[in-house]
């Protein structure tokens, strides 16, 4: 889940609210590129309160494509991990930059300087936030056409974090890397069968210790070939509903695990472990 610390559109505090409306049991908050949310997160929990796992998301790529690797139970005060997040962020700016610099130049589309020092003083702006941008100014009737035809014109950047070193840097920081969603890949790639092996294969050699099988976006087959990946890589399972507020239209909660009968065992190790390494059982 994210936080409008990243892109999504509730304050931590918000979600914590929701998730303990929600009746969950135990929760993440994945911000992209940052650790902030466990910094808040643990002193708002009472004595009923849902547990909570620090997580945290990070962008990669390399010369076989894009992926998103999770991070969960690390330490939130890991040199490690202050240093990946610290990188991302550095990146994640530059980007903001290149991005203003392409709309301008390309479509003619500026903002006043009070927005753009809005941007800029966001902990992790993205493109929903400038698109959001776009549609308030008139530059399009909705984020999603802003996305589509305006900023995802633009060539993407090689200046990316490696999962490589994303893995090494959770594993470091005593966390528990997990690939997001691991299908899919940039754009509408899907990533199954051979392909997928061939990435498992390199990531494990990383140090990869989950997939997230249970998603928001996947069909049974996915989900089923996901847990089969599992089993053969001796693997983690983890379950995200990827919800980003009213940023998309996914629920809090939205994992895929109401359609089986029971939680996987792989699953049920990953919220051992991962409890555990956060201090609550």
């Amino acid at each position: 889940m994210h936080t409008s610390i990243s892109d999504g559109t509730y304050t931590p505090e918000e979600m914590l609210s929701m998730v303990t409306e929600a009746g969950m049991d135990i929760f993440s908050i994945t911000d992209h590129d940052s650790i902030k949310a466990s910094g808040i997160i643990p002193g708002l929990l009472k004595e009923d309160s849902p547990v909570f796992i620090p997580g945290a998301e990070f962008s990669c790529r390399d010369e076989n494509g894009k992926y998103h690797i999770l991070g969960y139970s690390y330490d939130p005060d890991s040199a490690p991990m202050r240093k990946l997040v610290s990188t991302g962020h550095g990146m994640r700016m530059t980007k903001l930059d290149s991005r203003l610099r392409f709309l301008k130049q390309t479509f003619g589309i500026t903002f006043p300087e009070k927005e753009v020092i809005a941007l800029r003083a966001m902990d992790n702006p993205g493109k929903p936030h400038l698109g959001n941008l776009m549609v308030r100014y008139g530059y399009a009737s909705s984020k999603e056409e802003a996305i589509t035809e305006f900023l995802n014109k633009m060539k993407s950047s090689s200046d990316y974090i490696r999962p490589e070193t994303a893995i090494e840097s959770i594993l470091a920081g005593g966390g528990i890397p997990v690939l997001a969603h691991p299908a899919y890949g940039s754009g509408d790639e899907l990533i199954l069968g051979d392909e997928m092996e061939e990435r498992l294969t390199r990531l494990c050699g990383f140090g990869l210790m989950g997939v997230e099988a249970f998603y928001s976006g996947f069909t049974k087959k996915i989900r089923d070939e996901m847990l089969d990946f599992a089993d053969r890589f001796d693997l983690y399972v983890t379950a995200g509903s990827d919800c980003h507020g009213k940023n998309k239209l996914i629920e809090i909660g939205d994992t895929g695990l109401d359609e089986v009968d029971e939680i996987p065992s792989r699953l049920r190790e990953f919220l051992g472990d991962a409890t555990q390494r956060s201090g609550r059982k």
